[in-house]
């Protein structure tokens, strides 16, 4: 797995137009926090109990068309289970995935809030909520 910075994983969306761009938080986070503009959801971990999704490979093999080439982008809240998921679709065959360093919210600053020193929404990345 590569990690890329969000301005490097951006980039890289657009010189690899095939690439497929994966958020794998939560249907609340995802919806309601905001997601990277082109993402598609699939989750990880997914409430109200916060169990991993077990059709998480399955799904995203469905969207890349059976393509274990295509290229996965993975982004979650910091980067870190992204990391997990990642490591799922190595392990299931997956050969070009990519996680995004301190996600889309990024990293805890000193009063525990995130979006204040990194991640796809603080680097002004393009990104919407619904």
């Amino acid at each position: 797995m590569e990690h890329l910075l969000p301005q490097q994983a951006a980039t890289f969306l657009k010189e690899e137009p095939d690439a497929l761009f994966i958020d794998c938080r939560s249907d609340a986070e995802f919806f309601f926090v905001g997601h990277a503009l082109g993402s598609v959801l699939v989750a990880w971990y997914d409430g109200p109990d916060w169990d991993r999704n077990p059709h998480f490979v399955a799904d995203v093999r469905k969207l890349s068309g059976h393509s274990d080439v295509r290229p996965i982008v993975l982004i979650c809240r910091s980067g870190k289970r992204s990391v997990e998921a990642g490591t799922a679709l190595e392990e299931a065959g997956f050969k070009r995935v990519y996680n995004v360093l301190h996600g889309f919210e990024g990293d805890l600053d000193e009063s525990r809030q995130r979006g204040k020193l990194n991640g796809w929404r603080f680097e002004g990345l393009p990104w919407e909520q619904m």
